[in-house]
C-alpha cells in the first residue's frame, strides 16, 4: 500500500509537483486547503508524510510554518528545492489574442508582472490558488481566460501553455520540507544536515557563543531564523540549519548546545538536497 502525502493546495500546485518529483510519479496525495489542515492530516494519520514550503529565495522564510512544525512535534525527514517556473495557459482551442483576463494567485501575478505589463488590455484578476484556477478553466471550459501556473497543472487539466516561463526573475527557488510524525530512517552515514531549535538567555554574546560552538565542531550554519516567543516579549526562539561532513561532529555539537541553550530541540536530521 502506498503512503499518502499531504500537500498544501490541490493537484497541479507546486506542492503537488514536489510530491511527484520527490516520491516519484504515482504518489497518492491528500489535498489540504491550508498549512494547518496539512498538519492535521499528519496528526490524524490521514497522511503518512507531508510536503510543506518553508522558504523562498526571493520572499524569504514562511515563519508560521516553523512554529507549526515545532508546536506539533513533527519531524523533518527530508528537503527539496523547486525552481518556480510560471506558465500562461488556456483551453486548447484558444489563441493568445483571445485572452481577456488572467486569473491567478496574487503572488503569481506579481512574479510575472514584467510580462503582463506588455499587455495592458488584459485584465488581471486575483484568485486564491494557481492550480484551482487552472482546474476551474478546464472544468467550466472558460473561454478568453488564462491561468498562471505550473507545467504539471497544464498537463493535469488539459490546458495549452501559450507562453512558457513568464516569471520575471529566474532562479526563483522554493525550499520544501518533507515531514513525518516519526523520525527519519536515514542512516547516520547518510545524514549531513539538521534543523535545530533553541532559546537563549538575554545576555550579551550568548548567540555568538553558540555560533562559535558550531564552528569549533565543524558545522556549517546555512540558515538562521529568529521568531518571537509570544509569552515573553522581545525574547526569541532560533531555528537553524547546519550541514556537516561527519555525524560525530554534529553529535558532539548537540551535546554541548543542549547544555548551553534553553528548550533545545532537534527538528530533523536528513540528507541535504541542495541543488
Amino acid at each position: 500500500m502506498k503512503d499518502k502525502i499531504a500537500i498544501q493546495g490541490i493537484k497541479g500546485s507546486f506542492h503537488h509537483q514536489v510530491a511527484l518529483e520527490y516520491f516519484n510519479a504515482n504518489v497518492i496525495v491528500d489535498e489540504c486547503l491550508s498549512f494547518d489542515s496539512l498538519v492535521d492530516s499528519l496528526l490524524n494519520n490521514n497522511a503518512q508524510m507531508a510536503v510543506m514550503a518553508i522558504e523562498n529565495s526571493i520572499a524569504g522564510s514562511i515563519i508560521p510554518n516553523y512554529a507549526l512544525i515545532d508546536k506539533n512535534n513533527l519531524h523533518i525527514i527530508g528537503e527539496y528545492y523547486l525552481d518556480i517556473v510560471q506558465n500562461l495557459m488556456v483551453l486548447k482551442d484558444q489563441d493568445f489574442e483571445e485572452i481577456q483576463e488572467v486569473h491567478s494567485h496574487p503572488m503569481a501575478l506579481l512574479q510575472c508582472m514584467d510580462f503582463l505589463k506588455k499587455y495592458p488590455n488584459i485584465k488581471l484578476v486575483e484568485d486564491k490558488d494557481t492550480a484551482e484556477t487552472a482546474r476551474r478553466i478546464h472544468q467550466s471550459q472558460l473561454k478568453n481566460i488564462a491561468a498562471i501556473g505550473s507545467k504539471v497543472a497544464a498537463e493535469l487539466y488539459d490546458l495549452n501553455i501559450i507562453a512558457p516561463e513568464i516569471q520575471t526573475i529566474n532562479n526563483n527557488m522554493t525550499r520544501f520540507f518533507i515531514l513525518s510524525k516519526e523520525k527519519s530512517q536515514v542512516s547516520k552515514e547518510e545524514i549531513n544536515k539538521a534543523s535545530l531549535k533553541f532559546e537563549l538567555d538575554d545576555t550579551p554574546g550568548s548567540l555568538a557563543t553558540v555560533l562559535n560552538v558550531m564552528t569549533n565542531c565543524k558545522l556549517n550554519l546555512t540558515k538562521i531564523q529568529s521568531m518571537p516567543i509570544i509569552e515573553t516579549p522581545f525574547q526569541y526562539s532560533f531555528f537553524v540549519d547546519v550541514v556537516f561532513e561527519k555525524y560525530k561532529h554534529y553529535e558532539k555539537a548537540t551535546k554541548i548546545l543542549e547544555i548551553m541553550t534553553n528548550h533545545f530541540k532537534v527538528l530533523g536530521e536528513y540528507k541535504s538536497k541542495k541543488q
